[in-house]
């Protein structure tokens, strides 16, 4: 089965900015940090940055063949 990998990403911001982004995730039933990839996505796509895709990568695929 392929999977992307994902990152890490630890920021800080004030309190009402994080409550206000927890409602907003609640209200389209996804989890915080899907929210924000959704939010960075919209960001992009409204600002014309590119988003490469990463490769996908299959565990059970041998690397020397």
């Amino acid at each position: 089965m392929a999977t992307a990998k994902t990152t890490t990403l630890t920021f800080r911001i004030e309190p009402e900015l994080k409550e206000a982004l927890r409602t907003a995730a609640q209200q389209e039933h996804r989890s915080i940090a899907n929210m924000v990839a959704v939010l960075i996505r919209d960001y992009c796509g409204k600002h014309g940055i590119a988003i490469q895709k990463q490769k996908m990568t299959d565990n059970n695929t041998d690397p020397s063949t």
